[in-house]
């Protein structure tokens, strides 16, 4: 019988998730709270058929199954490192609900079904392609450089994947909002709800969730603004919530 460690590479080790779940991170492919804010955000039901673009370590997928979400998830990534490092994290925890699958989000058509799906997210890259200082790594790059994915690549794949009123939700800093707005619109995703993130009150916003739905009509609700932590620097109540069993 295999062990936790059958499963992990040098470099490697888990993230206990909660609900008896460990997830394979690494250096390269690991999670911050953004993933976190975004798997919450898109709230979906358990009924739901998601795909996660640019899923890294496939934290989003796997906090949905922490809490019996989903009826299944496509994990994409578009890097080699990040499709094994899940694809181990899925057979560790007999996730039979995660399907990984190594592809590029610009030819989504040739690996998923058109109209297929209820929900697409993803955490694109914060800057453009050239915007920034470049990071060093590959994966780095990509991840956070858009040099395989712009916006309007996120948004086009989005439309091809979602059901009439299907629903793309992704997480980027606020200087891009317009951008991405812009993005969705154009793919005939109308923007339907915006939530903007703080540490806590009083400072700027570091973080903007965004939802819009495939096919339907303008108007948007823009949420209270969620606060990380209290003003004594304590995690707010609704950051717990986010978390959830992780903290534990």
């Amino acid at each position: 019988m295999k062990t936790e460690n059958d499963f992990l590479l040098p470099g490697e080790h888990t993230e206990t998730l909660g609900g008896g779940l460990k997830l394979i991170v690494s250096q390269t492919h690991t999670f911050g709270t953004d993933a976190l804010l975004l798997a919450a955000f898109a709230a979906p039901s358990a009924r739901t058929r998601a795909v996660d673009l640019g899923t890294g370590c496939g934290i989003i997928p796997f906090y949905w199954l922490r809490d019996g979400l989903c009826e299944s998830i496509a994990a994409v990534d578009v890097q080699s490192g990040a499709y094994s490092q899940l694809e181990r994290s899925v057979k560790l925890n007999s996730a039979e609900k995660i399907s990984p699958l190594l592809a590029d989000l610009r030819s989504i058509e040739t690996h998923l079904p058109h109209g297929g799906f209820d929900l697409v997210t993803m955490n694109p890259p914060y800057t453009k392609e050239g915007g920034g200082i470049i990071s060093s790594g590959e994966s780095d790059k990509i991840a956070r450089h858009g040099t395989m994915c712009d916006l309007d690549d996120v948004a086009r794949s989005a439309a091809y994947l979602l059901k009439f009123g299907g629903r793309l939700c992704v997480c980027l800093r606020p200087e891009r909002m317009a951008e991405m707005f812009a993005a969705m619109s154009r793919a005939k995703i109308e923007p339907k709800r915006l939530r903007l993130v703080s540490q806590r009150d009083g400072c700027a916003p570091w973080l903007c969730l965004i939802e819009g739905k495939y096919g339907r009509r303008p108007g948007l609700t823009v949420e209270r603004e969620l606060h990380i932590e209290n003003p004594d620097g304590s995690t707010s109540e609704e950051m717990k919530a986010v978390i959830g069993d992780y903290a534990n």
